[in-house]
């Protein structure tokens, strides 16, 4: 007989680009532990919980977008993760 944890969980890496990895205290990556059945709307809650000061980009889904596995999530979707997804945050690009 094989016992699971009650709560298995999965890995996955979280790319950040301009001021969102200012945000996050310039690193580039940040790899995270994730619960199964976990999806965007709950990557989005848990790194403004441990990101503070990326909280108001990451919830707003008009000022940070993501991209899942080199996908761009189209606002207002919610996509499931699972192991070994690379999501990427995307902040707006200004320019002139």
């Amino acid at each position: 007989v094989l016992f699971w944890p009650e709560e298995m969980g999965f890995t996955i890496q979280v790319l950040l680009f301009a001021s969102a990895r200012e945000a996050a205290g310039n690193v580039p990556s940040i790899t995270l532990d994730l619960h199964d059945g976990s999806d965007t709307a709950v990557l989005r809650r848990l790194l403004s919980e441990k990101y503070p000061k990326l909280s108001s980009m990451v919830l707003d889904e008009e000022s940070l977008t993501l991209a899942l596995n080199e996908e761009y999530v189209p606002t207002g979707e919610i996509l499931p993760l699972k192991a070994g997804d690379v999501v990427a945050l995307i902040p707006p690009i200004s320019g002139g």
